[in-house]
């Protein structure tokens, strides 16, 4: 499989399908951008592809809060199917929106159809953040498609208002970081760490939005669900760096997801 296909979820307000589409292509991969609805009439199936890609966006215009209702459709309408893919290993990967529809939907940290101890929030700092931030792919992480890139740096912009990392309790923040942590941030320079299972929500601006322990991104338990909150295919030329440490392409992010889509 050359080039294996991809598929991109898109709904009404998503708005990032292109530029994940743009980066899969780069990497290797054959995306395919379809509308839920597609998937709902049978005209385009999960199980058609190798790999799932959730981009960001305002899907629905987060009228049942952020990602809520495309959330609503997965669980409704995809749940088994999702499932299937899961365990046959298929890779899936959600960025900001996308992120918080698999959070929501049940599927990150999983399994599905248990009370959710982890969601995405508000920013602790009560606004929309839209900046370039450092992320650390943890060389911990449980995922196997993942692990091939593990420890490496990403430079990429966020562009959320709703992309805190919150616990129901301590024991859920200890049960992330056994090999479900994905992406954390970092500072540029020297920052302050904490012992303490759940810290008070990091250190802005390196931490955008407060997450506890700055997680950034996290995976299920069998590791081939993958979501985070920036935005990696915004970083896939140098050109749209802009000034500041040089590297970090999110390319290679993208790279290991087709790769474990073959």
């Amino acid at each position: 499989m050359s080039q294996p296909p991809v598929l991109i979820l898109h709904a009404s307000g998503t708005n990032r399908d292109d530029e994940a589409a743009q980066a899969i292509r780069l990497a290797g991969g054959h995306p395919r951008i379809a509308h839920v609805n597609e998937l709902r009439s049978g005209a385009v199936r999960i199980a058609d592809h190798a790999a799932v890609l959730l981009p960001g966006g305002f899907s629905y215009g987060d009228a049942l809060g952020a990602g809520g209702r495309l959330a609503l459709e997965l669980r409704t309408w995809f749940s088994d199917e999702l499932a299937q893919a899961a365990e046959n290993g298929k890779p899936m990967l959600g960025i900001c929106n996308g992120f918080q529809v698999l959070v929501k939907a049940g599927l990150l940290p999983g399994p599905m159809g248990e009370p959710r101890s982890v969601t995405l929030t508000e920013n602790a700092e009560g606004r929309f953040e839209c900046r370039w931030v450092t992320l650390r792919v943890e060389p911990a992480c449980r995922s196997g498609w993942l692990g091939a890139i593990g420890g490496t740096t990403i430079r990429c912009p966020v562009a959320h208002g709703e992309g805190r990392v919150a616990v129901a309790d301590p024991s859920t923040a200890v049960h992330l970081e056994d090999g479900l942590v994905a992406f954390r941030y970092l500072a540029d320079g020297p920052r302050p760490t904490s012992n303490d299972p759940v810290p008070a929500g990091g250190v802005y601006p390196a931490n955008p939005n407060g997450s506890v322990n700055d997680i950034a991104g996290i995976c299920d338990d069998g590791g081939t669900i993958v979501g985070l909150m920036p935005h990696p295919e915004d970083h896939v030329f140098d050109w749209q760096r802009p000034s500041g440490p040089e590297g970090g392409s999110g390319l290679p992010l993208f790279e290991a997801f087709v790769a474990g889509a073959r």
